[in-house]
């Protein structure tokens, strides 16, 4: 069974910086997406970044030129950059797969929680 497993949540001040980690465990073959979705307190849960096994990526208009995603795609990997955070930043982060092939199958990790004080 495939799990995601995130790391590199807290707390940071206005300005700084964290990286959140995500693996999937218990996957042998190549994800197509992976990435990064939050949703801060009382919000919708919303797209960060996605990035694709052939090297696109997406961003939200939010975090353009702030927040950067990376992935190792042989070990299943994906990794969220986060510079110039902001108070508005604060969300629980979930990273997200895509185990389909054909179709699509949605896979969420636990959650991180970051949070930006000002």
């Amino acid at each position: 069974q495939v799990q995601l497993v995130e790391s590199g949540g807290g707390l940071v001040q206005a300005g700084g910086s964290l990286r959140l980690s995500c693996a999937a465990s218990g996957s042998t073959r190549s994800i197509n997406v992976m990435g990064w979705f939050r949703q801060g307190s009382g919000k919708q849960r919303e797209l960060v970044a996605v990035s694709r096994s052939g090297g696109t990526t997406d961003y939200a208009d939010s975090v353009k030129g702030r927040f950067t995603i990376s992935r190792d795609n042989a070990k299943n990997t994906v990794y969220l950059q986060m510079n110039s955070l902001k108070p508005e930043d604060t969300a629980v982060y979930y990273c997200y797969a895509d185990l389909g092939v054909v179709a699509r199958i949605d896979l969420w990790g636990q959650g991180t929680q970051v949070t930006v004080s000002s």
